[in-house]
């Protein structure tokens, strides 16, 4: 059974740092795309950053372009998402996500959509 837990979320004043992780077990780690999202209050989740895992593509939402980066832990299992520069509007719930890559993943990194293993969640709170 595929599971996803995702931790170090936190609340910080604006300008701060946050690393979250994510732990995955339950499964085969191979070639997976696995996703960082976030949904803030009365908006709709949106994704945030994902990883290629068969080669390290990497994309990002143009809205943490240059502050956030995610990276896969030294154990293969973990996922990291590195928050930097923290604004009020990163404010949110943030989720781990997995999928299986499609056949462009390696030229274009992981979509942010038709992820189907999601974690709980981990808050992230961000004042100004």
């Amino acid at each position: 059974q595929v599971q996803l837990a995702e931790s170090g979320g936190g609340s910080v004043q604006a300008g701060g740092s946050l690393r979250l992780s994510c732990t995955a077990s339950g499964y085969t780690y191979s070639n997976d795309c696995m996703g960082w999202f976030r949904q803030a209050p009365g908006k709709e989740r949106e994704g945030v950053a994902t990883i290629y895992i068969g080669g390290g593509r990497t994309t990002y939402a143009d809205s943490v372009k240059g502050r956030f980066t995610i990276s896969q832990g030294i154990a293969k299992n973990i996922v990291h998402l590195y928050m930097n520069s923290l604004k009020p509007e990163d404010t949110g719930m943030y989720y781990c996500a997995r999928r299986t890559p499609d056949i462009f993943a390696s030229r274009r990194g992981c979509p942010m959509y038709e992820y189907n293993y999601w974690g709980q969640g981990t808050q992230v709170t961000v004042s100004s």
